[in-house]
């Protein structure tokens, strides 16, 4: 099975731990590792290359354009994603690995969450990884607990259908999102996630990072769930004329003398028709897609 299998790890400046990390997976077994790196200013290239690792520098920069150009490589049957700063353990690949292997699933992720040590986390990574997921199973209608993981695993089918586009950090959304779409079978097993060396900085900033990220489930899902977002948008066109007209009554009718506010209740009622149509045309193209979608899913099972 392992002769099957390739060991992806995306790096960059990932020195400290890369080459621990590639001699772990083959003292498991693995003869097929890809560090795919992205122009590392230290000795990242260099330590994976003497561990025995294939080295391939990526072309652009960011670690999306490092795992489309990856995927585009690998023609394995089963292809597990790793990051590369040793804060996930090489033992427990399996855990990814079984699923698949007995065609349960067609990508498999593991939840940090499940068991994660002290330091793992910040207060603020924590939290914004929960928000993030809350609003993902939100606009997907799914319930994932660890959206933005990295430590995934997929099969060849799953690699081959994904029609991946994000270049930075966005890519782990975008993975789970073309699963979604593409009606291929996605389960989360529990993992161990460590904290990263004291010298070995991440490359996530939490804030820039998390608002492009909520940004790409933001762009992503208005293909998927146009209703929702109509929705919100109607409710919002239609609360505010709604509260105008509130205001505008009260004054009409509870004040005296009485106010009329003409250009108010002009406005007011624009406000309430233009949110119901935004709610109509909505529905409509959510009836589209979802046609769409169930003929995609016919098709595919021909």
């Amino acid at each position: 099975m392992r002769d099957n299998v390739c060991i992806l790890i995306p790096t960059l400046n990932e020195g400290r731990t890369i080459g621990h990390l590639v001699n772990a997976y083959r003292e498991l077994g693995f003869g097929d590792i890809m560090v795919i790196d992205g122009h590392s200013s230290d000795n990242t290239v260099a330590e994976a290359t003497k561990a025995g690792a294939r080295v391939v520098q990526q072309n652009g920069r960011g670690k999306g354009m490092a795992v489309q150009q990856a995927f585009n490589m690998i023609d394995k049957e089963i292809t597990v994603m790793v990051d590369g700063d040793g804060t996930y353990i090489p033992a427990e690949v399996d855990r990814l690995i079984a699923p698949i292997a007995a065609g349960a699933a067609d990508q498999v992720m593991g939840n940090r969450f499940a068991n994660y040590s002290k330091g793992a986390f910040t207060l603020l990574n924590h939290l914004g990884n929960k928000l993030l997921n809350w609003a993902f199973n939100f606009t997907y209608h799914v319930r994932y607990n660890d959206l933005l993981t990295g430590y995934r695993a997929f099969n060849k089918k799953a690699l081959k259908m994904m029609n991946l586009n994000q270049s930075g950090f966005g890519i782990e959304t975008e993975l789970t999102v073309e699963c979604i779409k593409k009606d291929l079978r996605i389960c989360e097993v529990p993992i161990t996630y460590q904290a990263r060396l004291s010298d070995a900085p991440t490359k996530l900033n939490p804030l820039g990072d998390g608002v492009k990220i909520g940004y790409t489930i933001y762009s992503l899902g208005k293909t998927y769930n146009p209703m929702m977002y109509s929705t919100i948008l109607s409710f919002l066109f239609m609360g505010t004329g709604v509260l105008m007209g509130l205001y505008i009554v009260y004054d009409r009718f509870f004040v005296s003398p009485p106010i009329d506010h003409i250009p108010l209740t002009i406005l007011a009622t624009l406000l309430i028709t233009f949110g119901f149509q935004i709610f109509v045309f909505g529905y409509l193209i959510d009836m589209i897609f979802v046609s769409q979608r169930e003929m995609l899913r016919e098709i595919r099972k021909r």
